[in-house]
């Protein structure tokens, strides 16, 4: 039934638009009444968005079942990652819905109070894992911020080309970014960069001078 009203509203939604669309007519063309419209959307605007619900939902669960040691900043790209999954579950869906909400500017603005919600959630979680810093809640409203960003910019790069490319590896690009800048770097292998231990062996009484000149002779054989 939800999805049979989804298909109604935009095969509507494309042939009339969407300002010229009602309820009455979705509900008419997929052959239901008012009151099974309303049970799956409070209103005309939540029917082209009906997955975001479920994926913030997911998103908090996700969150939530953190474990303590894990990277805050890794953990919260990878839950900005199920929101692209979602987008990439339909592509053909997600891009009349990108097309739709370019021209009508209520549904702009209800897109972006989801983006918003998307961002306290991540945010949220970083208040936590960062309460034992004086900039705690600053650092996690940047960062949150800044996840978002950088997700929704390789996003609508990938919805503005009707879906093609790889959407995983251009939101990769575009996460590792805000990884690089507010993540903790790993840390190398013991056996990466092993400290260089020279011994010098000059006579009793020689000048500094010679010891030094020894030194940099050696330094400069290894």
């Amino acid at each position: 039934m939800r999805d049979a009203l989804v298909a109604a509203a935009f095969r509507l939604f494309l042939e009339r638009g969407y300002e010229q669309t009602t309820v009455d007519d979705i509900v008419a063309l997929a052959g239901v009444g008012r009151r099974s419209f309303f049970r799956y959307f409070p209103s005309k605007e939540d029917v082209v968005f009906p997955d975001h619900e479920r994926c913030l939902a997911d998103m908090t669960a996700f969150l939530a079942a953190s474990d303590e040691d894990a990277e805050p900043v890794r953990r919260v790209c990878d839950a900005a990652r199920l929101v692209l999954l979602m987008y990439a579950e339909n592509p053909s869906f997600s891009v009349q819905r990108y097309r739709l909400t370019k021209q009508v500017p209520g549904l702009r603005a209800y897109e972006l109070s989801v983006v918003w919600r998307y961002e306290r959630a991540l945010a949220a979680y970083l208040r936590g894992r960062f309460a034992g810093r004086s900039d705690g809640s600053l650092r996690a409203d940047v960062i949150a911020s800044a996840v978002v960003a950088a997700h929704n910019n390789a996003l609508r790069s990938w919805l503005r080309s009707d879906g093609q490319g790889d959407a995983t590896a251009t939101v990769d690009h575009a996460l590792a970014y805000v990884q690089s800048a507010f993540g903790a770097a790993p840390a190398p292998p013991a056996d990466e960069h092993p400290e260089d231990v020279v011994v010098v062996v000059s006579r009793r009484g020689a000048p500094l001078w010679r010891v030094v000149q020894e030194i940099e002779t050696t330094l400069g054989r290894t």
